[in-house]
């Protein structure tokens, strides 16, 4: 496989998620509010969980309240291991 194909085929495995930006503070960063909703295993009800993630901006593009399309990706620091790519819906100006 040639490098290109290679990364097609990652970037396609790859799983992306939706969120909304809570945090815009960081360069190069944006902390994302991944939310979902699972079922309980004995009552059936449907809950409501989130998980906070960093990603990788290298524009620095979004704001806070945007919510935005990122993908799993190589580790770019400790705690940053997803990617931005793309933004979904902008956040109202204020």
């Amino acid at each position: 496989m040639t490098e290109a194909t290679n990364n097609e085929a990652q970037a396609a495995s790859a799983r992306t998620v939706t969120g909304r930006v809570v945090s815009n503070k960081m360069d190069k960063t944006i902390s994302v509010l991944v939310s979902r909703v699972v079922k309980h295993p004995v009552y059936g009800k449907y809950l409501r969980r989130s998980t906070k993630v960093l990603a990788h901006d290298e524009e620095n593009a979004c704001r806070e309240g945007d919510v935005v399309s990122i993908a799993e990706c190589r580790p770019y620091s400790k705690r940053k291991a997803w990617r931005l790519v793309g933004i979904v819906e902008r956040a109202e100006a204020q």
